[in-house]
C-alpha cells in the first residue's frame, strides 16, 4: 500500500496541506490512520476521495458536493446518489427555463394581447412560486426592484400574475441563477417586456446555455472520478457496487 504525506494530495491540486485536513475534518475524505507520534497517513483511497470531491464541487458546488461525500463516508449511498439525481434534476429544469424563455423572445408580441394576459394560465403569489420553487417572499422582492409588475384583484387586493407576468418570473428566475442582480435583472426584463433592445438578452442566454454546458461536462467527469473512488472502497463496505 502507499503512503502519502497530506502535502502529497495537497500538491496535485494546488491546494494547501491545512485545506486537506479540514477537508478530512469535514468528513469529505475518509479518516486517516495516525502514526505513533500522530501524523497522518493518506493512501491512494484518499487520493481517489480527494479527486471525487473536487470534480464534484466544480459539478454541484462545494455544499453539495461535501453533502454527497458526507453520506457516503456514513455508509447511505443510496441518499448520496439521490444528491446527485436532485443536481441533474435542476440542471434539466435550467435547461428548459432557458428553452422556455428562448421561445418566449421569439413570440414577444409588438403589444398586449388582451385576450392571453387574461388566460387560464393567471396564478396566485403562492401558485407561481411554487412553480418556480422559491418563496412568495422572492417575488415581492422582485416586485420592489421593478421586475414584476402583476395587477391586484380589485375585489381582494391580491396580486395576480398573467401570461406575461409568468414570463418575466421565469427570465427572472433564469438570470437570477445565473448570478445576475436585482438592478440588471430589471433592466433586461424591461426590455423583453417593451420588445426592444434584445441584443443584451441574447449575449446573455448564449452565455448560460454555454455554463448549462460546461456544467453537464462537468457532471460527466464528477460521475467518472466518484466511480473510481466506490471502486477503492473495502470488500465489507455493503454499499460497495458489485
Amino acid at each position: 500500500m502507499i503512503t502519502l504525506r497530506p502535502a502529497d494530495l495537497a500538491r496535485e491540486h494546488g491546494l494547501s496541506t491545512q485545506a486537506v485536513r479540514n477537508y478530512e475534518r469535514d468528513g469529505y475524505l475518509p479518516a486517516a490512520e495516525r502514526t505513533a507520534s500522530g501524523y497522518r497517513i493518506y493512501t491512494e483511497v484518499h487520493s481517489a476521495a480527494l479527486r471525487a470531491f473536487l470534480a464534484l464541487v466544480a459539478a454541484y458546488g462545494h455544499a453539495l458536493a461535501g453533502r454527497i461525500m458526507t453520506e457516503l463516508h456514513t455508509g447511505d449511498l443510496d441518499h448520496a446518489l439521490k444528491l446527485i439525481d436532485r443536481g441533474h434534476q435542476q440542471l434539466l429544469r435550467d435547461r428548459e427555463t432557458l428553452e422556455t424563455v428562448r421561445r418566449a423572445i421569439a413570440q414577444l408580441p409588438t403589444g398586449h394581447d388582451p385576450d392571453r394576459s387574461r388566460a387560464t394560465t393567471d396564478r396566485t403569489v403562492g401558485e407561481l412560486a411554487h412553480h418556480l420553487r422559491i418563496t412568495p417572499a422572492t417575488l415581492r422582492a422582485w416586485e420592489a426592484a421593478g421586475i414584476l409588475t402583476p395587477e391586484r384583484d380589485p375585489g381582494t387586493g391580491y396580486r395576480i400574475y398573467r401570461a406575461p407576468d409568468i414570463r418575466d418570473a421565469e427570465l427572472a428566475h433564469l438570470l437570477r441563477r445565473g448570478g445576475y442582480g436585482l438592478n440588471r435583472i430589471a433592466v433586461v426584463v424591461e426590455q423583453v417586456r417593451t420588445a426592444g433592445g434584445t441584443d443584451a438578452l441574447a449575449t446573455t442566454l448564449t452565455a448560460w446555455q454555454r455554463r448549462l454546458t460546461a456544467q453537464g461536462l462537468a457532471m460527466l467527469q464528477a460521475a467518472g472520478r466518484l466511480g473510481d473512488y466506490l471502486r477503492h472502497l473495502p470488500p465489507e463496505d455493503p454499499e460497495r457496487p458489485g
